[in-house]
């Protein structure tokens, strides 16, 4: 404590069996020089020592003015005041006479009120340097704001005045549309136990720009149902666009990495299909027309010697021939049906669900042509979902859907058989999978045990 005057002599002593250090300046000089050596939470000031001196409203004038005052608590010692308390520019007023009590009883005051101003500096400096909007709001008074700092300006647009005490602007009401129901929501659901509550949701700012922000929260209960929540605001949008930015970029390198995977398993399927037409042309047709070859030399050689039997021995040339044509048909089938090529997509799945070993209806198909490439990718995946059908799923009927949604065609093959497929289990759908990721589109499979199968593929139409 600083004593600046004419203070009663007693004061010092009273001041110091209380427990307080003290210190003793003549006057308003003298006064701002030992404030400029160490500082000082409580000051009493009383008239200046001498009679020329100044008044104790001329002594608290002078320490105001100067900024080695600081925070300094002013408790000025005036004479008795009629018509009230004199306006001398200091922070507390002790009128003489005055007992020991009243002059320990103000300066408790003054300590705990310079204390108090301290903590609010303090806070206000802490609030100024957090890089986000701090903020009171009460949830029992419609969200009422009652503090928040000047940063909500930038980060929505509107001042902070316009928040306080406002019933219309609360930030609840500047939070996206289609995020507030969860922010309400989170809000209801949280005990105020809670560490900490913290929220990622959008905003509208002031100029219509949409915003995400990271609310940080704690809810503090009063008395009578009261409610407020203390928290804090950040701005993050430039965070979540560049996590959004990377999520992209680890999607696209793992859709890049399952491309040349996919890639690999087509050429490896390729190389094998070649390998299996290979060995169907040489174990099947090749030996039927070399056989033909040599029936044909055989039965030159019995025309010319016995003319009789070559009635019966060119019919049985002329069946082979025509089984060794519908063999070459077959396996021409499995690699590009002509169908296909000739009617398009529609006849191409006719052609297939008149050749299933169980009922398959129909539900939709394509009235026109499509590009080469979707038409020979739904007939596939028609086929080897029915094939799947035939083989696995003991089923009784199935159905077939190629049709046109939101710019992508749509093909699904549905069965009532006993379920649990899956694209992993060896069953063709792999390749599939492949083949229509290679068309930069989707192949799901749902199959619950017992509850028959759907294989649903989308593929990207062109634009």
């Amino acid at each position: 404590m600083l004593l600046v005057g004419a203070t009663e002599p007693e004061v010092g002593s009273w001041l110091h069996a209380a427990g307080h250090a003290t210190r003793a300046a003549a006057g308003a000089e003298a006064a701002l020089a030992a404030l400029g050596q160490e500082p000082a939470d409580l000051v009493i000031v009383d008239r200046e020592q001498g009679g020329g001196g100044l008044d104790a409203a001329g002594v608290c004038v002078t320490l105001r003015e100067d900024p080695r005052l600081g925070s300094s608590w002013l408790l000025a010692i005036t004479g008795t005041a009629r018509g009230g308390v004199p306006d001398v520019g200091a922070d507390d007023y002790l009128h003489r006479p005055f007992t020991r009590v009243q002059l320990l009883a103000r300066t408790r005051t003054g300590l705990r009120a310079m204390q108090q101003r301290s903590d609010d500096a303090l806070l206000r400096s802490l609030m100024a340097t957090v890089p986000g909007a701090v903020y009171r709001s009460a949830w029992h008074a419609g969200n009422r704001i009652e503090l928040i700092t000047d940063e909500i300006e930038r980060i929505s647009g509107y001042p902070a005045d316009n928040f306080i005490a406002s019933t219309r602007r609360t930030l609840i009401s500047i939070v996206h549309p289609d995020d507030r129901d969860r922010v309400m929501q989170a809000v209801a659901t949280a005990s105020d136990d809670e560490d900490q509550l913290a929220l990622e949701y959008r905003i509208v700012r002031a100029d219509g720009e949409v915003r995400w922000v990271l609310d940080r929260g704690q809810l503090v209960p009063g008395y009578g149902g009261r409610l407020w929540m203390d928290g804090v605001v950040f701005d993050i949008t430039e965070r979540r666009a560049a996590e959004e930015a990377l999520r992209r970029r680890e999607i696209e390198e793992a859709r890049t990495a399952e491309l040349v995977a996919s890639r690999a398993r087509i050429v490896a399927a390729a190389d094998a299909a070649r390998r299996r037409i290979e060995r169907d042309l040489h174990d099947g047709a090749q030996q039927r027309l070399v056989a033909l070859t040599l029936d044909v030399q055989v039965a030159r050689a019995r025309i010319e010697s016995d003319p009789t039997v070559a009635g019966p021995l060119l019919d049985r040339l002329a069946d082979e021939l025509s089984a060794t044509s519908a063999e070459l048909r077959e396996l021409a089938r499995g690699i590009h049906p002509a169908v296909l090529t000739q009617r398009g997509l529609s006849a191409a799945i006719e052609a297939l669900a008149g050749r299933a070993p169980v009922p398959v209806e129909i539900v939709e198909a394509p009235t026109g042509r499509l590009a080469p490439t979707l038409e020979t990718t739904a007939y596939f995946t028609v086929a080897e979902a029915l094939t799947n059908v035939a083989k696995y799923a003991r089923a009784s009927h199935a159905s077939v859907r190629v049709g046109e949604e939101a710019g992508s065609l749509v093909i699904e093959v549905r069965d009532d058989g006993v379920g649990g497929a899956s694209p992993d289990a060896g069953s063709g759908l792999t390749g599939l999978a492949d083949r229509v990721g290679a068309c930069d589109g989707t192949l799901d499979v749902v199959s619950p045990a017992g509850e028959g199968t759907l294989v649903r593929a989308v593929l990207p139409l062109p634009a």
